[in-house]
């Protein structure tokens, strides 16, 4: 419990600057944007780079993932159908069906690993899944429903991910780690140093969003965001305990492993990735803001009944 309390103030203290520093103004009219073009095309690519580059990769066959990828692509699926029959567009209903079921698994997985499962790479296979898979493929979706999309011949279409550089990060530390390799010090240090600016880069991009805005849940985005942290906070977690325990028959911590990461609220990268794309911002900030409010007492009640 010790660690989920953890995690999440370490959080909120960062997105507190970064609201600071919107209120006064320090960083300028820009100032957001800077940070968000800064932590996607800059330090985001480095820290997927260096995070895969020395992963092993035996962790994407082992079942754990199988329950993520699952109980992943079923939320998912449940906000696309949602937002096909609601008329949501394409970007929009992409962004909320990532608030559904991409997990932070980085600045507050590691972390709550650390303090409630007894160790940091139990979450490495969702951390896999999600740079490796789900963001590109995401990615790809908001590069082609976007304006620049259109007139561009099938080709060029096809071979969006390799122009997207949180594509090209994860795709290459993938295939360094996949061909053994070890990169130079002088290569990584650098590399590691800057993607070191990613995390704060973030939290503080969306602590300065949240001056002059409104309560979060209200006008046209109230009900894709009651639906995604319905399916984030709710409907994910209890999946991926029915998948975990009922069809592969995980007990004990395993169980609890896979639970406690499924539970966790939706990533704050995914902020900048609607401001990136000009596309669900609002949706993503609050989504993202009231998933990590509710997932608190989730995270909570979950290591207390299966811990």
């Amino acid at each position: 419990m010790q660690g989920v309390l953890t995690g999440f103030a370490v959080i909120a203290v960062v997105i507190a600057v970064g609201y600071v520093l919107g209120l006064r103004g320090h960083l300028g009219p820009q100032g957001r944007e800077v940070l968000t073009k800064l932590a996607f095309h800059v330090a985001s690519p480095a820290l997927l780079f260096t995070t895969l580059a020395e992963a092993d990769l035996s962790v994407v066959f082992s079942s754990r993932l199988l329950v993520t990828a699952l109980s992943t692509v079923a939320v998912a699926g449940v906000f696309v159908a949602v937002g096909a029959v609601r008329g949501w567009g394409v970007g929009r209903t992409t962004i909320g069906a990532l608030c559904s079921g991409y997990v932070n698994s980085g600045n507050l997985g590691i972390p709550i690993a650390v303090y409630v499962l007894g160790d940091a790479s139990l979450v490495a296979p969702v951390l896999l899944f999600q740079l490796v898979l789900v963001t590109p493929v995401a990615v790809t979706i908001l590069d082609l429903s976007g304006g620049g999309a259109q007139g561009r011949p099938l080709w060029r279409r096809l071979l969006t991910p390799l122009s997207n550089p949180i594509a090209l990060g994860s795709l290459a530390g993938v295939a360094v780690a996949a061909s053994g390799l070890r990169v130079p010090a002088p290569v990584m240090d650098p590399l590691t140093l800057i993607g070191n600016m990613s995390v704060p880069a973030v939290l503080l991009a969306f602590g300065i969003s949240l001056c002059g805005s409104t309560m979060p849940m209200r006008g046209a985005d109230r009900e894709p965001v009651l639906l995604a942290v319905a399916l984030k906070a709710v409907g994910q977690p209890a999946v991926a305990w029915a998948l975990a325990s009922g069809v592969f028959g995980l007990r004990g911590a395993q169980l609890l492993d896979v639970v406690v990461t499924s539970a966790l609220p939706a990533a704050q990268n995914l902020y900048t990735y609607a401001s990136t794309y000009e596309v669900g911002e609002r949706l993503a900030r609050d989504a993202i803001l009231v998933s990590t409010v509710v997932s608190v007492p989730v995270l909570v009640a979950v290591a207390a009944v299966l811990g």
